[in-house]
């Protein structure tokens, strides 16, 4: 998920504050401590046991990362204990230890993006066990009782968890979470590069679900960065042709080697004119304002523009541009537990992998500025 826009105005963060809580935080547990930790450790079950984690925590906005450890409490019943081997960097990592959404509780350990083994599990798990390799997303629970959830829609759940909120992330050495979000990993998935998977490629991977995409259809994908190149990706092995709208010359070259048909300057009226009215389907991963009106232009009849991008301000969106055409505008958040398995079973199948820079967790601080000052090509992950 992308939220980042240093130039919104109140009333836009007020909105996307309460987009955030409806969707993602609206039952956020609280962290607790205890001194005796009773769980599942393989078929044998330990009482008196102490959870101490080791983790790299921000005290207050724009902190620096430092080692912080604490006591997980009793382990619930349908709960997992996962030890960290890699972990992801997203910007909503930077939002949150920020502050940049006025929800955070500090200390905040970020880390969302995991992917380890199962160490420990509650007497009533399902689907996982203790030697398991899983991986932990942007949600770590959803309240598996209400509509959505008995839809298969868990990720829309108003009562879900997420792994980062009011609880301590995965920049550490364990982490846990709602057995029904610890994703089993397929056998053969490369662990290293998997992480950014469970946060930036369902996101992008759940508009081409949605918006019933088609091997045949001709695509475009706006800004190819930390999301943009992953949807690139996918769309390619997914068999469409694929424009790429980037407004970065430097990157072309390296856009196209990466599967993109043509790359189109996303500054250039010209450029967006010679293909106007050809695209089937458009997905935007920026969070900045654009001339909405000319992506529209170049969708085909019963064409769809998706966002996944948190654009702060209102998307000025005509009316008479979706009526002639009959196009359509949507967005999403993340998917779905069973939709995540599905997206990495697709991946090992293509060989589809984000483009990653590896840090070790003791530098996180460097991974960090690396991606504040928009160095990152294209997702940093921390290997414990």
């Amino acid at each position: 998920m992308q939220f980042v826009d240093k130039n919104y105005r109140s009333n836009s963060k007020q909105e996307l504050i309460w987009y955030l809580k409806v969707f993602c935080f609206m039952n956020v547990s609280s962290i607790k401590t205890a001194t005796v930790h009773s769980l599942t450790v393989g078929n044998n079950k330990k009482q008196g046991v102490k959870m101490k984690i080791n983790a790299y925590a921000a005290s207050e906005p724009k902190g620096k990362l430092k080692p912080f450890s604490y006591e997980l409490g009793e382990i619930g019943s349908e709960q997992v204990d996962i030890k960290v081997s890699y972990c992801g960097i997203c910007h909503s990592d930077l939002s949150m230890i920020n502050n940049d959404w006025g929800m955070t509780t500090y200390p905040i350990v970020p880390g969302h993006e995991v992917v380890g083994e199962v160490v420990a599990t509650g007497n009533a798990v399902k689907n996982v066990k203790v030697g398991d390799k899983v991986g932990l997303g942007w949600l770590s629970a959803s309240c598996m009782s209400c509509q959505e959830c008995m839809e298969g829609q868990h990720h829309l759940c108003s009562k879900n968890e997420s792994t980062i909120v009011g609880r301590h992330g995965g920049f550490a050495d364990y982490v846990r979470g709602h057995w029904s979000w610890a994703i089993p990993l397929p056998e053969a998935i490369d662990m290293s590069k998997a992480g950014p998977l469970l946060c930036g490629g369902i996101t992008v991977f759940n508009p081409i679900i949605l918006a019933g995409v088609k091997p045949t259809d001709t695509v475009g994908v706006i800004g190819i960065g930390g999301l943009g190149h992953m949807a690139l990706k996918f769309l390619k092995h997914w068999g469409c042709e694929v424009i790429a709208f980037s407004s970065n010359p430097e990157k072309k070259e390296e856009i196209l080697k990466m599967g993109a048909t043509k790359v189109i300057n996303s500054k250039s009226p010209e450029e967006l004119q010679s293909i106007k009215g050809k695209l089937n389907f458009i997905l935007n991963t920026t969070n900045v304002t654009l001339d909405w009106d000319s992506y529209l232009s170049v969708l085909a009849p019963k064409g769809k523009f998706h966002t996944v991008g948190a654009v702060l301000e209102p998307m000025a969106i005509p009316a008479f541009s979706l009526i002639m055409g009959e196009k359509s505008v949507g967005g999403s958040p993340l998917g779905s537990p069973a939709l995540t398995k599905t997206m990495l079973d697709f991946c090992v199948r293509h060989n589809i992998y984000p483009t990653v820079e590896e840090f070790p967790m003791e530098k996180v601080n460097e991974a960090m500025e690396h991606l504040e000052n928009g160095k990152a090509r294209f997702r940093i992950v921390l290997k414990n």
